[in-house]
């Protein structure tokens, strides 16, 4: 394709005005910095939305994971990366690395090239640290994968609720604030799993702990371990939250250690939960999803390479990892070819639980068009509220059913601030949400925007 005919952004996509303010004002919800082990703190790490949630009125939304705003994949990588190297410095007894801090900070407030930078100085080889990496699903499974990256040696799983006939389930456990709580692990060889070797459990936040404080027991009843790593973008418990995970270590006869970028607490007013409903309830119905537009949809052969798992659903191993290293270039120059001539905004939109994949795709991506301005984010379950306010993380909302036959039934899958802004979006999906639903659905909705491309990657849908 003709990269010069493309053309450089002329402004950041940045607001001035924090992310969380328009909460923070209606609500009364407030940060407080706590440690800072990487120089940035929780206002720079998360702004805050409303969401429709019987048991939490407020949502934190990353601004380096990448599943509700749409972000550089080298800052969301670089900070998956990072967190990484806080657990290799745990595991190890090191004091925190600082190297890349600086480079967060500065990435956070959009200086250029520091987002790829930030993914450089982590991606320096390091040696390999044998370790199980637990992720969670939905949000967490790119953050887990990333970690076991940085870790170089790890084995990687990621929590589903997606059940797969001929896999037999590990353990299960409940996220006992989430909208759907069933979760699986679904590993195709248990023995890759069942190991005594440090387990690291990564999530995006750690607001009480309660759910890795489950899954730990859980983990501990069927394979008894020394060492137990948290990790997670943001840790906001309180000292009764730490003195419960302290409580269960010595309990299990185990380590327990927690890491996170940065700490702190949120502050709730009483009656958060009555005033989030009338909060929602006060505010217009969301505009409706734009007609069907003239944008073509078209399909890029990405050529998965064969038996390579999508991602950690099934497992996620080290030579997996090296072969998916040498694919990533020739998958991006197809997607880049499919792409055509003439954008300058590019949006590589992963599917539900399907993060890691579309992360790595758009992060390659983003490296093999330096002149566009290339975003990674996902399709979520999630129903939050939109408000089209600079001091709102969550600006705008694309509504549409779920296009994978989910176990728990159909449902309303969502995609966050998805706008004309992009003139390029690349859905990239795996093969059981490519279906007619897709079609009629999510690429309808999306093709209303920009040109849309399909790239769809095999899911592992039998043992191997």
């Amino acid at each position: 394709m003709t990269r010069r005919e493309m053309t450089r952004p002329e402004t950041r996509w940045a607001e001035t005005r924090w992310a969380g303010a328009w909460v923070a004002e209606r609500l009364g919800v407030r940060l407080t910095d706590g440690a800072r082990p990487v120089g940035a703190g929780l206002s720079d790490l998360v702004g805050l939305a409303v969401r429709r949630n019987p048991r939490r009125a407020h949502l934190l939304v990353s601004a380096v994971l990448g599943k509700h705003v749409p972000t550089d994949p080298r800052l969301v990588y670089g900070a998956g990366l990072l967190l990484g190297d806080l657990v290799r410095a745990r595991l190890h007894g090191l004091d925190v690395p600082s190297r890349a801090g600086s480079l967060l900070v500065e990435a956070l407030g959009g200086a250029p090239g520091a987002a790829a930078a930030l993914r450089d100085v982590l991606r320096e080889p390091q040696e390999p640290l044998d370790a199980v990496v637990l992720g969670y699903a939905e949000t967490a499974t790119a953050l887990g994968h990333s970690v076991a990256d940085a870790l170089g040696g790890a084995y990687y799983l990621h929590s589903t609720r997606r059940p797969v006939p001929g896999f037999t389930a590990y353990g299960g456990f409940e996220e006992e604030h989430s909208h759907a709580t069933s979760h699986l692990l679904l590993p195709a060889d248990p023995a890759d799993l069942d190991r005594d070797v440090p387990v690291v459990l990564v999530d995006d936040e750690l607001s009480t702990g309660r759910t890795v404080l489950n899954t730990i027991e859980a983990l501990h009843a069927v394979r008894p371990r020394r060492r137990y790593v948290v990790a997670a973008l943001v840790d906001l418990r309180g000292d009764a939250d730490r003195a419960r995970m302290d409580a269960l270590a010595a309990r299990l006869d185990a380590r327990i250690d927690a890491v996170a970028l940065a700490a702190g607490r949120v502050d709730l007013p009483g009656g958060i939960l009555d005033a989030g409903r009338a909060l929602a309830a006060s505010l217009p119905e969301p505009a409706a999803a734009p007609a069907a537009g003239a944008f073509p949809v078209t399909r890029a052969r990405l050529d998965w390479p064969p038996g390579l798992p999508d991602g950690g659903r099934h497992g996620f191993l080290p030579p997996h990892r090296a072969r998916l290293e040498k694919d990533l270039p020739r998958m991006a120059d197809v997607l880049a070819d499919a792409l055509g001539d003439g954008f300058s905004r590019v949006l590589v939109l992963g599917f539900e639980e399907l993060m890691y994949a579309p992360l790595r795709l758009a992060e390659t991506l983003a490296d093999a068009l330096p002149d566009a301005d290339v975003r990674y984010s996902t399709t979520t379950r999630s129903p939050v509220l939109a408000v089209d306010d600079p001091g709102y993380a969550i600006r705008t909302r694309l509504a549409f059913p779920a296009h994978d036959d989910p176990a728990d039934g159909p449902g309303e899958r969502y995609a966050y601030n998805v706008s004309s802004r992009f003139d390029r979006i690349v859905f990239v999906v795996d093969d059981a949400g490519d279906t007619g639903l897709l079609t009629g659905g999510a690429a309808a909705r999306l093709r209303a925007l920009a040109p849309v491309t399909i790239a769809t990657v095999p899911s592992r849908g039998r043992a191997a």
